[in-house]
């Protein structure tokens, strides 16, 4: 008889591994598929392969406990009541979500499952994925099953917590598949939100964070306002919160990550199959992309206006998608498309890298023609141009006055995040510039 467990996670990344270690400490038996030898190896060992807050701990003790086992594919040894697929849907070359790994998945699940197993697709899908590409692909196995769209919402840094206080939502045809699948998250929290049909669920997860992506493009179009009128972003958006809480505007930044870059065309190439073009996501997205290249048409203008003549050392601390919540996560990171600007601009400048998270020689080996820095201190002395590219606090804790004074003569400062926005124009000195704190008209604008 082949062994059983409860639930099969195929795909062991950021989203499968957190939610396999979280069902397994809810008393789970738990099978993680990966097709990733290295990865599989560093489950079994109970090592993660990405940082997040408590899962060192938590993944170490479900492996020792036997609760959850990673294989890298499935074969007649074993079988599962519940099959949830977590694989990775990025965007092709073209801009289209990828669905070769759904497809992958699905196919590799049919042919393991026995009649009446549940499936819950957790990827974030083009709508109609799991009524058109996943359900098909299992019915023609022959066998019978149920199938339930339950997307993952979680925030990376948080995502353990998370997996038990967020409201799990649970999209089905009928209230029989709704409640099974409900049961498999209620081990976890008791807040399930029950939604009318699959599709809903599919939707319901894209517009989540197409939301926030166009809620940062405007902040992000308040800061090229601001630019051109010489005035700091930060102050108008912070004066203007103060006891109004109708004008909730976030401050600007950087917009990417495996999510905030990737949801919204997969939102907006869900609409087209309709004949619908969204205007406004299309809008958000186009301001969110263009800012590196704006913002580094404005580091070179300032190369130049500073009359720069010696050799040219940029370096960007900050390569993660983001720094707060910590994390490691390189995926869709708006600094990688700044680096790429930089290098662009600036060819035979000599270029550095440093994050406070990812591990030196994880940076090396993603970015081998580039310098790398382990400490904050090596990363900005000598340097002509020091840009904070994420919002890690650590890289707000010095001030640019003190910064400036390690840099080269004459260097300065550019921050995505406003991390000193706040202070006195005598702590900024004359070196420091923000998004919509810089004083110039855009490029484009």
């Amino acid at each position: 008889m082949p062994a059983k467990f409860d639930i099969g996670i195929v795909g062991l990344g950021y989203v499968g591994l957190t939610l396999a270690t979280v069902l397994a400490e809810a008393g789970n038996t738990v099978i993680g598929v990966e097709k990733r030898s290295d990865l599989v190896d560093l489950t079994n060992e109970g090592t993660p392969h990405f940082t997040e807050t408590g899962l060192p701990n938590a993944l170490s003790g479900v492996v020792r406990h036997k609760k959850l086992v990673a294989a890298e594919a499935f074969d007649d040894t074993f079988t599962c009541d519940t099959y949830i697929i977590t694989v990775g849907t990025p965007l092709s070359a073209d801009g289209v979500a990828r669905v070769d790994m759904i497809e992958t998945a699905a196919r590799d699940i049919a042919a393991n499952m026995r009649d009446g197993a549940l499936v819950i697709l957790r990827s974030t899908v083009k709508v109609g994925t799991t009524r058109d590409i996943v359900s098909p692909i299992l019915a023609a196995s022959g066998k019978q099953f149920d199938i339930a769209m339950c997307p993952e919402r979680t925030l990376e840094g948080k995502a353990l917590q998370e997996l038990r206080e967020l409201p799990q939502i649970v999209g089905a045809d009928d209230q029989a598949v709704a409640d099974r699948a409900a049961a498999v998250f209620r081990k976890l929290t008791n807040s399930i939100v029950l939604v009318s049909s699959i599709e809903t669920a599919e939707i319901l997860k894209l517009v989540s964070n197409t939301f926030r992506d166009v809620q940062f493009a405007f902040a992000n179009e308040v800061a090229r306002l601001c630019d051109a009128f010489g005035v700091s972003a930060h102050e108008v958006i912070s004066s203007g919160k103060l006891g109004y809480n109708r004008t909730n505007i976030p401050m600007p930044g950087l917009v990417g990550g495996p999510c905030l870059e990737k949801d919204p065309h997969i939102l907006m190439e869900s609409a087209r199959s309709r004949g619908i073009s969204l205007e406004i996501t299309s809008a958000g997205r186009l301001v969110n992309e263009r800012q590196p290249q704006e913002t580094v048409s404005f580091i070179s203008s300032e190369i130049e206006r500073r009359g720069w003549t010696g050799p040219l050392k940029i370096n960007l601390l900050g390569m993660a998608f983001k720094g707060q919540p910590e994390t490691s996560d390189l995926r869709g990171s708006m600094s990688i498309r700044v680096l790429d600007a930089l290098k662009k601009a600036h060819p035979d400048a000599q270029i550095g890298i440093y994050d406070p998270v990812t591990p030196e020689d994880v940076l090396a080996g993603e970015f081998p023609d580039e310098n790398t820095y382990s400490r904050f201190g090596d990363a900005v002395s000598g340097a002509s141009v020091v840009v904070l590219g994420n919002n890690h606090p650590s890289l707000g804790t010095i001030s640019p006055r003190t910064i400036k004074e390690f840099m080269a003569p004459d260097g300065f400062v550019f921050d995505y995040w406003n991390h000193f926005s706040h202070l006195p124009s005598s702590e900024l000195g004359d070196s420091y510039f923000a998004v919509g704190n810089s004083g110039s008209v855009p490029a484009n604008g």
